[in-house]
């Protein structure tokens, strides 16, 4: 027996078994529940598969997140006819912003499922929105796109999208992050600089200072990319704060 199923066979079972935890959460069920397994599999663990990759849910959480944003994006482009590329982008983003996802998996409390070497409690609030995104992963792994589809417009779209409300939702980290340090005032600039390396296209770096210190630093192809993504970095540096204001 593998060490990721001696792992799920010890789980409890008062609440019923993984797989009918899972069929239930999900509306379907799963064919390959270890896919699922893996979902909620934490790093700390140290589990390795067969071929010595490590066995845990980061890799499921790429995969979902970008299935995610495919299926949000797809139905944006199917409802809201009249918005341009702009628009839809920055309605996508607002769907799946952080925040959100966090919401969407402690909404499902799917952190019950978590099999870690570590505390829950000593989890941050992100957390969450991974499990969120690796559920998804496991999703198309074991079901394919139009499954994810299912799932993400009944947990998702149908629940949570709102157009009239999206649209009023800010998403800019970089507007969010400069109103906080004006509100608070506090000293913001962004060191920006020419970061190409050995890469074929040209990069920027940015560096990213509040009150005299490097709160978060960044790159990217453009001055703008770089910009916010160094805000997103300082804004979860600061999201207490921010969020507490």
């Amino acid at each position: 027996m593998s060490a990721l199923k001696k792992i799920f066979n010890s789980r409890p079972n008062k609440d019923g078994s993984f797989f009918m935890r899972m069929h239930s959460i999900l509306g379907f069920k799963p064919k390959e529940i270890s896919y699922y397994e893996k979902a909620f599999t934490h790093r700390s663990l140290a589990l390795k598969k067969e071929d010595g990759n490590p066995l845990n849910y980061e890799r499921l959480e790429f995969l979902g997140d970008a299935m995610l944003g495919s299926v949000i994006a797809a139905h944006l482009f199917d409802v809201v006819q009249g918005g341009n590329e702009g628009y839809l982008t920055k309605m996508r983003s607002k769907v799946v912003s952080r925040k959100h996802l966090n919401e969407l998996g402690r909404d499902l409390n799917l952190i019950r499922y978590v099999r870690a070497n570590i505390p829950l409690d000593n989890f941050g609030a992100n957390i969450h929105g991974n499990l969120f995104e690796a559920l998804i992963g496991a999703i198309y792994l074991d079901r394919g796109y139009r499954y994810c589809e299912k799932f993400i417009k009944k947990r998702v779209i149908k629940p949570y999208v709102d157009i009239e409300k999206l649209e009023g939702r800010i998403i800019s980290y970089k507007s969010v992050l400069i109103e906080w340090c004006q509100k608070e005032k506090k000293a913001f600039k962004f060191e920006t600089f020419e970061d190409t390396g050995q890469d074929t296209l040209k990069h920027f770096g940015v560096k990213l200072y509040v009150d005299g210190r490097i709160a978060a630093k960044a790159r990217a192809t453009s001055k703008k990319k770089a910009e916010e993504i160094a805000s997103k970095r300082a804004f979860y540096a600061f999201q207490r704060e921010i969020e507490g204001n």
